[in-house]
């Protein structure tokens, strides 16, 4: 369950990083609080997203590209990707130029929507997506936002994201679906080749695919 619902979070290549982008509705639960500003950011891209995912489907199946220009916009909207990129970086990323965390982001993007982008455009039936409760960070990072995917004849799986506050806007940098983190999944995978490479060499690998980015979790580096 972990693995399959990563992986078509992760489809869009982190496409807001929300549940729906691939298999719900927003539907803020009754006897939840309100969502905040923070909150609502996660609603309303849902919304759209599975909204606009539905009524071009078939605008999309036949031009890749199309698709592929929707995800960037959504990407530049509501998902703080150079962030979340340092964040995967990590150790390898400390002093790093703003162009090479720019590249390593936009290659693993591009890589994760080659080998999962299509999965989008299978979404099957109408989970609803339920609003939680809001949380704020430690050391006054932003705020994590609970979620709940629910689905018929299953229980229902916390979502969890978080975001901070970009010059006014609510961006999200990390989702985690049964406690597990996009971050940490692919901190894990990238750092056994960038204790080898620079991160020039693995954003030029994840673009011509001769090295992959995996939605599942990876295995600690060593």
């Amino acid at each position: 369950m972990k693995v399959k619902l990563l992986t078509a979070v992760l489809a869009s290549a982190l496409l807001a990083t929300t549940p729906s982008l691939v298999m719900a509705q927003a539907r803020p639960a009754a006897t939840a609080a309100q969502p905040s500003a923070a909150g609502r950011t996660v609603l309303d891209a849902s919304s759209r997203i599975l909204t606009t995912l539905e009524s071009r489907r078939a605008e999309f199946r036949t031009n890749p590209a199309a698709l592929r220009s929707f995800i960037d916009s959504e990407l530049s909207r509501t998902f703080d990707r150079d962030y979340a990129a340092r964040l995967v970086l990590g150790v390898h990323g400390r002093g790093a130029a703003d162009a090479d965390v720019k590249l390593f982001a936009d290659a693993m993007a591009d890589n994760l929507m080659s080998r999962y982008g299509s999965t989008l455009l299978d979404i099957q039936g109408k989970p609803s997506f339920r609003y939680k409760a809001e949380t704020a960070l430690p050391g006054n990072r932003g705020v994590k936002v609970s979620t709940e995917l629910v689905r018929a004849g299953s229980e229902p799986t916390p979502v969890e994201y978080l975001m901070r506050n970009v010059n006014g806007q609510w961006k999200i940098f990390d989702v985690m679906i049964e406690g597990i983190s996009y971050v940490q999944t692919f901190k894990n995978q990238f750092d056994a080749p960038l204790r080898q490479k620079s991160i020039k060499q693995v954003a030029t690998e994840l673009r011509s695919g001769s090295m992959q980015a995996a939605a599942g979790p990876a295995p600690r580096g060593k």
